[in-house]
Protein backbone atom coordinates (compact mmCIF):
# COMPACT_ATOMS: atom_id res chain seq x y z
CA UNK A 1 0.00 0.00 0.00
CA UNK A 2 1.24 3.25 -0.86
CA UNK A 3 0.09 7.10 0.03
CA UNK A 4 0.95 8.28 -4.11
CA UNK A 5 3.38 11.11 -2.26
CA UNK A 6 6.75 11.03 -4.20
CA UNK A 7 9.21 10.30 -2.22
CA UNK A 8 12.25 10.34 -5.06
CA UNK A 9 13.20 10.39 -8.76
CA UNK A 10 15.09 7.44 -9.85
CA UNK A 11 17.01 6.59 -13.42
CA UNK A 12 16.63 3.71 -15.15
CA UNK A 13 20.27 2.45 -15.25
CA UNK A 14 19.35 -0.84 -17.70
CA UNK A 15 16.38 -2.85 -19.01
CA UNK A 16 17.29 -6.61 -19.53
CA UNK A 17 15.02 -9.19 -21.66
CA UNK A 18 14.58 -12.35 -19.44
CA UNK A 19 12.46 -15.14 -19.83
CA UNK A 20 10.24 -13.49 -22.10
CA UNK A 21 9.79 -10.46 -19.41
CA UNK A 22 11.41 -7.74 -18.16
CA UNK A 23 14.49 -7.07 -15.41
CA UNK A 24 14.50 -3.05 -14.49
CA UNK A 25 17.39 -1.92 -12.92
CA UNK A 26 16.87 1.58 -11.05
CA UNK A 27 19.85 4.01 -9.05
CA UNK A 28 17.06 4.89 -6.31
CA UNK A 29 18.72 8.54 -6.39
CA UNK A 30 17.77 10.22 -3.28
CA UNK A 31 15.28 7.32 -2.01
CA UNK A 32 16.44 6.75 1.43
CA UNK A 33 17.09 2.89 1.17
CA UNK A 34 18.66 2.53 4.90
CA UNK A 35 15.63 -0.07 5.79
CA UNK A 36 14.95 -1.46 1.71
CA UNK A 37 15.51 -4.80 1.70
CA UNK A 38 15.18 -7.97 -0.88
CA UNK A 39 11.27 -8.51 -1.32
CA UNK A 40 10.15 -4.77 0.21
CA UNK A 41 7.51 -3.39 -2.62
CA UNK A 42 8.70 -0.30 -4.24
CA UNK A 43 6.16 1.69 -6.78
CA UNK A 44 7.74 2.83 -9.77
CA UNK A 45 5.39 5.06 -11.71
CA UNK A 46 2.84 3.97 -9.87
CA UNK A 47 3.47 0.60 -10.36
CA UNK A 48 4.18 -1.83 -7.34
CA UNK A 49 7.41 -3.89 -8.15
CA UNK A 50 9.41 -6.19 -5.40
CA UNK A 51 12.91 -5.71 -4.62
CA UNK A 52 14.96 -8.92 -6.14
CA UNK A 53 18.51 -7.54 -5.97
CA UNK A 54 20.38 -4.37 -4.40
CA UNK A 55 23.56 -3.02 -4.00
CA UNK A 56 23.02 0.25 -2.27
CA UNK A 57 21.12 2.80 -4.36
CA UNK A 58 21.01 0.09 -7.81
CA UNK A 59 17.77 -1.63 -7.24
CA UNK A 60 16.45 -4.37 -9.41
CA UNK A 61 13.32 -5.58 -10.60
CA UNK A 62 11.63 -8.54 -12.57
CA UNK A 63 8.23 -7.28 -14.55
CA UNK A 64 5.85 -9.47 -15.51
CA UNK A 65 4.47 -9.99 -19.05
CA UNK A 66 0.87 -8.55 -17.71
CA UNK A 67 2.16 -5.43 -16.15
CA UNK A 68 4.42 -4.67 -19.03
CA UNK A 69 1.04 -5.13 -21.05
CA UNK A 70 -0.61 -2.76 -18.56
CA UNK A 71 1.36 -0.12 -17.64
CA UNK A 72 3.96 2.38 -19.44
CA UNK A 73 7.21 0.70 -18.43
CA UNK A 74 7.49 -0.77 -21.91
CA UNK A 75 7.98 2.84 -22.80
CA UNK A 76 10.64 3.53 -20.35
CA UNK A 77 14.45 3.70 -21.83
CA UNK A 78 17.76 4.04 -20.29
CA UNK A 79 18.68 7.11 -18.17
CA UNK A 80 14.26 7.62 -18.27
CA UNK A 81 13.10 9.14 -14.64
CA UNK A 82 10.91 7.60 -13.07
CA UNK A 83 8.96 8.52 -9.79
CA UNK A 84 9.67 6.17 -6.50
CA UNK A 85 7.81 5.40 -3.51
CA UNK A 86 8.25 2.64 -0.66
CA UNK A 87 5.58 0.73 0.54
CA UNK A 88 3.32 2.53 3.62
CA UNK A 89 4.49 1.84 6.67
CA UNK A 90 2.10 1.69 9.72
CA UNK A 91 2.11 5.37 12.03
CA UNK A 92 2.99 7.25 8.95
CA UNK A 93 0.96 10.60 7.81
CA UNK A 94 -1.03 9.21 4.90
CA UNK A 95 0.03 12.62 3.16
CA UNK A 96 -1.90 11.73 -0.13
CA UNK A 97 -4.69 8.64 -0.73
CA UNK A 98 -4.71 4.96 -0.43
CA UNK A 99 -2.73 3.74 -3.44
CA UNK A 100 -2.22 -0.34 -4.33
CA UNK A 101 0.34 0.27 -6.55
CA UNK A 102 -1.94 -1.53 -9.65
CA UNK A 103 -2.35 0.45 -13.11
CA UNK A 104 -5.80 -0.05 -14.06
CA UNK A 105 -5.59 1.60 -17.54
CA UNK A 106 -3.27 4.04 -19.31
CA UNK A 107 -4.47 7.72 -19.56
CA UNK A 108 -2.97 10.06 -22.15
CA UNK A 109 -1.95 13.65 -22.08
CA UNK A 110 -3.96 15.72 -24.22
CA UNK A 111 -2.66 18.79 -23.18
CA UNK A 112 -0.37 21.03 -21.09
CA UNK A 113 -1.52 24.54 -19.76
CA UNK A 114 0.18 26.98 -17.94
CA UNK A 115 -1.96 29.02 -15.40
CA UNK A 116 -0.38 31.48 -13.24
CA UNK A 117 3.08 29.34 -11.54
CA UNK A 118 1.30 25.90 -12.24
CA UNK A 119 0.57 23.16 -15.00
CA UNK A 120 -2.92 22.45 -15.46
CA UNK A 121 -3.32 19.30 -17.57
CA UNK A 122 -6.22 17.38 -19.41
CA UNK A 123 -5.80 13.65 -19.43
CA UNK A 124 -8.24 11.14 -21.91
CA UNK A 125 -9.32 8.20 -19.55
CA UNK A 126 -10.07 4.62 -21.29
CA UNK A 127 -13.59 4.42 -21.59
CA UNK A 128 -14.32 1.85 -18.76
CA UNK A 129 -12.37 3.64 -16.28
CA UNK A 130 -14.54 7.15 -16.93
CA UNK A 131 -16.98 5.57 -14.18
CA UNK A 132 -14.32 5.93 -11.29
CA UNK A 133 -13.71 9.67 -11.39
CA UNK A 134 -15.59 12.18 -9.75
CA UNK A 135 -15.03 16.19 -9.35
CA UNK A 136 -12.60 16.55 -6.25
CA UNK A 137 -11.81 13.11 -5.81
CA UNK A 138 -8.52 11.37 -6.19
CA UNK A 139 -6.62 9.92 -9.10
CA UNK A 140 -3.42 8.49 -9.63
CA UNK A 141 -1.41 9.39 -12.37
CA UNK A 142 2.44 8.25 -12.24
CA UNK A 143 2.09 7.30 -8.90
CA UNK A 144 0.83 10.87 -7.83
CA UNK A 145 -1.87 11.35 -5.73
CA UNK A 146 -3.34 14.05 -7.59
CA UNK A 147 -7.15 16.08 -7.16
CA UNK A 148 -9.34 15.93 -9.94
CA UNK A 149 -10.42 19.42 -10.47
CA UNK A 150 -12.46 19.03 -13.49
CA UNK A 151 -14.60 16.06 -14.93
CA UNK A 152 -14.34 16.11 -18.92
CA UNK A 153 -16.29 14.32 -21.61
CA UNK A 154 -13.08 12.66 -22.46
CA UNK A 155 -11.42 12.14 -18.86
CA UNK A 156 -10.34 14.99 -16.29
CA UNK A 157 -8.32 17.92 -15.72
CA UNK A 158 -5.81 18.23 -13.06
CA UNK A 159 -3.76 21.33 -11.18
CA UNK A 160 0.12 20.54 -10.66
CA UNK A 161 1.58 22.75 -8.38
CA UNK A 162 5.30 24.17 -8.51
CA UNK A 163 6.76 21.93 -5.79
CA UNK A 164 5.35 18.83 -7.94
CA UNK A 165 6.49 19.57 -10.89
CA UNK A 166 9.81 19.81 -9.37
CA UNK A 167 9.53 16.27 -7.44
CA UNK A 168 8.34 14.37 -10.09
CA UNK A 169 8.04 13.24 -13.62
CA UNK A 170 5.32 15.06 -14.51
CA UNK A 171 7.49 18.23 -15.75
CA UNK A 172 9.03 16.14 -18.28
CA UNK A 173 5.03 15.56 -19.49
CA UNK A 174 4.46 16.08 -23.75
CA UNK A 175 0.90 16.34 -25.24
CA UNK A 176 0.09 12.89 -26.30
CA UNK A 177 2.24 10.62 -23.74
CA UNK A 178 1.00 7.43 -21.80
CA UNK A 179 1.00 7.70 -18.25
CA UNK A 180 -0.36 4.82 -15.63
CA UNK A 181 -3.43 5.56 -14.00
CA UNK A 182 -4.74 4.17 -10.86
CA UNK A 183 -8.52 5.04 -9.69
CA UNK A 184 -9.58 5.26 -5.91
CA UNK A 185 -9.74 2.27 -4.27
CA UNK A 186 -13.34 3.62 -2.66
CA UNK A 187 -15.26 3.93 -5.78
CA UNK A 188 -14.02 0.43 -6.87
CA UNK A 189 -15.14 -1.34 -3.67
CA UNK A 190 -18.51 0.65 -4.18
CA UNK A 191 -19.37 -0.60 -7.88
CA UNK A 192 -18.77 -3.84 -6.20
CA UNK A 193 -21.33 -3.39 -3.12
CA UNK A 194 -23.97 -1.69 -4.91
CA UNK A 195 -25.18 -4.28 -6.88
CA UNK A 196 -25.86 -6.18 -3.87
CA UNK A 197 -27.59 -3.30 -2.17
CA UNK A 198 -29.46 -2.45 -5.09
CA UNK A 199 -32.83 -3.59 -3.91
CA UNK A 200 -32.82 -2.30 -0.37
CA UNK A 201 -31.99 1.54 -2.04
CA UNK A 202 -35.24 2.74 -1.34
CA UNK A 203 -37.16 6.42 -0.16
CA UNK A 204 -37.37 4.59 2.86
CA UNK A 205 -34.10 2.81 3.66
CA UNK A 206 -32.28 6.57 2.70
CA UNK A 207 -34.59 7.88 5.00
CA UNK A 208 -33.61 5.43 7.76
CA UNK A 209 -30.15 6.28 7.34
CA UNK A 210 -29.83 10.27 6.79
CA UNK A 211 -29.51 10.46 3.34
CA UNK A 212 -32.92 12.12 2.96
CA UNK A 213 -34.87 14.44 4.84
CA UNK A 214 -38.13 12.38 6.62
Amino acid sequence: MFTGIIAALGEITALQPKGGDLKLVINAGKLDCGDVKLGDSIAINGVCLTVVDMDNQQLSFDVSQETITRSSLAQLKTGSQVNLEKALAVGERLGGHFVSGHVDGLGQIDSIKEVARSWQIAVNVPSELQRYIAEKGSICIDGASLTVNKVTAKGFEVNIIPHTLQETIIKDYKVGIKVNLEVDLIARYLERLLPAQESKLTPDFLKQHGYLAT
